[in-house]
């Protein structure tokens, strides 16, 4: 895995940790269920995802008694999803479809084989689980489904010769008139300039002031550090502090990381040529956050020289209107 996979998942990681308001042990299972109108088995071109279907999630012990279950109806787009609290084992755990509350879509007659339950994310005691897609079939194939693998050809009839037939000369071919010149198309106006593409970089009381606010983009304000930042930053921030209020800290090395992480995040969604993209900033944040305060320092006075442009790059502000 090269360095960029590397920065993308971690950033995954830390985005699915903002979203958790504290650490809660539990197991998440999630699926889709199918109509299987052929009954062939599989998902195929005439399938569709199925809506009011009843999943079921079982566990057995060693000796195959039952020791855990759960029931979930699936959405308009035939998927579901069950919450298990306390971070189960459910690695023997299997999902299958058990009825149908719709009983007119004709394609809860029979169920499909169950699906056994497969790990994808285990964090923060925290699991995920995926389900391969279950199937719901009708009494009968459709009639537009395929009849066999193999068919049997059909029987070649043999066709005489057609009879010979005189060669029809075409009709001489019709010119159009010839068409009046257009006059020529006036000059296009100059494009007015795209400031994300330049190069600009702007410090953290240039974000500060009223003036620029309309530069603020895909983040606001209000917005809280800990959604932006994730969990590493709620827990030495606190949930409540928004990003203007972050803009605000000096005096601490904290504080100060914070203040140009910040600046940074806002700098990389105003300038394509910024030296740190979002996740990077994200990314670099936690790292910091995770290390000693020399690591958080030395973080912090990177962001700074990238903030104040390093010599080689301004802010491109304008007032707004």
């Amino acid at each position: 895995m090269d360095c960029s996979h590397c920065f993308h998942f971690l950033a995954f990681l830390i985005l699915l940790s903002s979203a958790i308001d504290g650490i809660q042990g539990n197991a998440m299972v999630s699926g889709t269920v199918f109509c299987d109108q052929c009954k062939d088995g599989q998902i195929s071109l005439f399938d569709y995802p199925i809506y009011g279907v009843r999943v079921m999630v079982a566990c057995a012990d060693s000796n195959g008694q039952i020791t855990m279950s759960r029931e979930e109806t699936t959405n308009w787009l035939g998927n579901y999803a069950m919450k298990f609290y306390g971070s189960p084992d459910l690695s023997n755990c299997y999902a299958q479809v058990s009825s149908s509350d719709q009983s007119s879509n004709g394609c809860n007659i029979a169920a499909g084989p169950a699906q056994k339950l497969r790990l994808m994310f285990s964090m923060f005691d925290m699991e995920i689980y995926s389900v391969d897609s279950l199937l719901s079939q009708p009494a009968q194939p459709m009639s537009f489904c395929p009849k066999s693998p193999n068919p049997v050809p059909a029987p070649v009839i043999p066709v005489r010769p057609p009879a010979p037939v005189s060669p029809v000369l075409p009709p001489p071919p019709f010119k159009l008139p010839p068409m009046p010149k257009l006059p020529p198309l006036p000059p296009l106006p100059p494009m007015p300039p795209f400031p994300f593409l330049e190069v600009s970089a702007c410090t953290h009381q240039n974000w500060t002031m009223l003036e620029y606010k309309c530069y603020w983009r895909a983040v606001n304000p209000d917005m809280k550090v800990a959604v932006v930042f994730g969990l590493l930053a709620a827990r030495r921030y606190g949930t409540d502090m928004t990003l203007w209020e972050g803009l605000q800290g000096r005096g601490d090395p904290y504080k100060t990381l914070l203040r140009e992480g910040t600046t940074a995040l806002l700098n990389s969604y105003n300038s394509l040529e910024f030296p740190y993209n979002s996740i990077s900033v994200v990314t670099h944040m936690n790292w910091a956050l995770m290390g000693s305060q020399r690591s958080v320092l030395l973080t912090a006075l990177r962001f700074i020289r990238a903030n104040s442009g390093s010599g080689r790059a301004t802010c491109k502000f304008t007032p707004c209107k």
